[in-house]
């Protein structure tokens, strides 16, 4: 399985912008921009690669997540996974540093160890965990 994106740059890195287009649409012609990037905290001014990871990240850990509960004999109710990835200027430019996911999960009949031990796992094997592998991955998993 292979899937794809396409962006799009114009000008320089500082006042130039370009759009993102995914093979399945969710994003079509979708701007982003160097204030998206690295001024906008609040997200407000179009998308950038960092939330996209993010996007990426918590998407792929829930259904990672999913899949071994349900094999576990414990098949969640509602998995609510949010990635935050934390891009921080270094020496030579910008890295990404860390990428913590918080759960919040209902998954009835299953005791706090266990579901802790699934998460763990769920985190270090989804792919988007893996393709990340540079970065420290951080999990806060809690039972609703």
């Amino acid at each position: 399985m292979k899937r794809h994106a396409t962006a799009i740059w114009k000008g320089a890195l500082a006042d130039g912008t370009g759009h993102i287009t995914t093979q399945s649409g969710a994003l079509s012609d979708h701007g982003y921009s160097f204030k998206s990037r690295f001024e906008d905290e609040s997200g407000k001014a179009g998308t950038n690669p960092e939330e996209l990871i993010a996007a990426a990240h918590a998407g792929c850990f829930a259904m990672q997540l999913s899949h071994m509960l349900a094999e576990s004999g414990s098949p969640a109710e509602e998995l609510d996974a949010k990635a935050v990835v934390d891009v921080q200027q270094v020496e030579g430019g910008f890295a990404i540093k860390t990428s913590t996911i918080t759960l919040k999960a209902r998954v009835p009949g299953i005791d706090e160890a266990k579901f802790q031990e699934i998460a763990k796992k769920a985190k270090e094997g989804c792919p988007v965990s893996k393709a990340l592998a540079g970065v420290d991955i951080k999990l806060d998993a809690t039972l609703a």
